[in-house]
């Protein structure tokens, strides 16, 4: 990849920082390659970036635009769909980034293929090799391409989140420990967390 913002060490670093190099952290750097050229990197909560999967390619959003979990900036919504909002506070200026369906390439029908095995059989040192080499010539695909290949870009749905509040916490009455006061549940006149909610509806 040509890009004076994401240079390959910064690549390596966040290759290292997920753990290993596959195509979902490829798609998580182009999509921080898009939110660094139109809206700079976070400094504190001024970026914010709602996103829609939780898989790898969080792991560079979070380390390349300074959006975390942590600090509130970083806000998941579970619906299974690789989609990436961002917004920046100071002018509202935003976009939703979408990846575009990809096509049965011959690397992603290996990669399905052999994943599946992998699960069931396990793999030999041959058809390991071959899932490796797929998978590097996703990534190598995803790296290459044009941001308008890679991604639609649509505008951001609603406002800017609001930012992380700080709220109260309680004790549970059933395990004793503290627990944010909205996630709280009240079962038998009991203040409880989450799970131990679940676990009385369960009895």
């Amino acid at each position: 990849m040509n890009n004076t913002i994401i240079t390959e060490d910064l690549i390596r670093e966040t290759a290292s920082f997920h753990g290993h190099w596959c195509p979902g952290l490829a798609i998580g750097i182009r999509a921080s390659e898009w939110v660094l050229q139109e809206l700079g990197r976070a400094q504190d909560e001024e970026i914010v970036a709602v996103v829609e999967t939780d898989m790898c390619a969080i792991d560079a959003i979070q380390y390349l635009t300074g959006c975390t979990f942590g600090k509130g900036n970083l806000i998941h919504r579970d619906y299974g769909k690789n989609a990436f909002t961002f917004y920046r506070r100071r002018d509202g200026k935003s976009a939703r980034l979408v990846l575009k369906p990809v096509s049965s390439t011959k690397e992603r029908m290996t990669m399905e293929k052999l994943h599946k095995k992998m699960r069931e059989h396990g793999l030999s040192a041959e058809e390991e090799k071959s899932r490796q080499e797929a998978r590097a010539a996703s990534s190598r695909r995803i790296m290459e391409s044009d941001l308008t290949a890679l991604f639609d870009i649509k505008p951001a749905p609603g406002h800017v989140p609001e930012k992380a509040r700080f709220l109260s916490s309680l004790v549970c009455e059933s395990c004793g420990e503290e627990v944010m006061e909205t996630r709280t549940r009240r079962f038998g006149g009991m203040v409880l967390c989450i799970p131990c909610f679940e676990d009385m509806e369960r009895r």
